[in-house]
This record gives C-alpha cells, sequence and structure tokens, in this order.
C-alpha cells in the first residue's frame, strides 16, 4: 500500500513537471536587435551639432551613406518575437537617420518605422554567361593542361 502510494506521488510530480515543461515552451520571448535607441539620446541629436558628438552619443552608425556633399547616418532597432514552434515575426523595426552637411554637422534627423518601408521582392534570376556551364570541379580541370 505505501510503495503505491509514494509511486501515485511520483507520478503526479512527474506530470506536473512535464506540463510545466510544456507550457513553458508555449510562451513568447521578446529581444532588440541591432541599435537600442534611448529616447534621451535622441533628444541630444539635433541641427548644429557636430558628427563627432553624434559617434559619442549614440555610437557609431550601423551603416553610413552620401548624397553629393550630404552624409547620413542610420541606426536600426528591430523588435521580435520568437514563439513556441521557433517562429521568429518582426514586431517593430525604427530607423534613425541623421543628417549631415558638407561640414559634418547634423542638417536634421527622421524616424521611420516598418509603416515607412517598403516591401522589395526578391529576384533570383541567373546572369546568362558566355559558353557552356561548367561545375566547379570542370573549371579546375579544364584550366589545367597535361
Amino acid at each position: 500500500m505505501m510503495v503505491l502510494r509514494s509511486a501515485n506521488r511520483f507520478l503526479s510530480i512527474l506530470f506536473v513537471v512535464f506540463v510545466a515543461v510544456g507550457l513553458s515552451g508555449c510562451l513568447t520571448q521578446q529581444r532588440t536587435q541591432g541599435y537600442d535607441i534611448p529616447e534621451d539620446s535622441l533628444e541630444q541629436v539635433r541641427p548644429g551639432v557636430s558628427k563627432e558628438l553624434v559617434e559619442f552619443v549614440l555610437g557609431s552608425p550601423q551603416t553610413t551613406n552620401t548624397f553629393g556633399d550630404e552624409q547620413a547616418y542610420y541606426y536600426v532597432e528591430t523588435k521580435v518575437e520568437k514563439t513556441a514552434f521557433g517562429l521568429t515575426s518582426v514586431k517593430s523595426r525604427t530607423v534613425l537617420a541623421v543628417y549631415f552637411d558638407k561640414k559634418d554637422r547634423v542638417t536634421d534627423k527622421a524616424v521611420y518605422g516598418l509603416e515607412d518601408g517598403k516591401v522589395v521582392d526578391v529576384v533570383s534570376r541567373r546572369t546568362p554567361g558566355f559558353g557552356q556551364d561548367r561545375s566547379f570541379l570542370q573549371q579546375l580541370l579544364g584550366s589545367l593542361s597535361f
């Protein structure tokens, strides 16, 4: 009788552990990828501020772009959510663009979100080559002369 009671207790504890572990897999996890854009740092970036101060306050940009005499720094923050089955979805994306003039002074800043972006279809076409399509091994052996 005592063995049966301890076996039932063990099985019920084991069941509770399995249910708890199973339910923990159903939780979603949120994380931030890329640059975390703090509001107080954003307030320090205003027209007339030097590029060096922007780099000091925000850090190195993730990407830069040059338009004639002007240059832009881009800081990207992406909030993603991972679901129970390992699927990841983008919940929000914020792009901070800081624009500089030719004297390396801030002229403007803009904050863009997912709603400002455009969906681009990726086309996987091959550029036709002249001659035959050869494998790597064929190219390697073809370049050797015996």
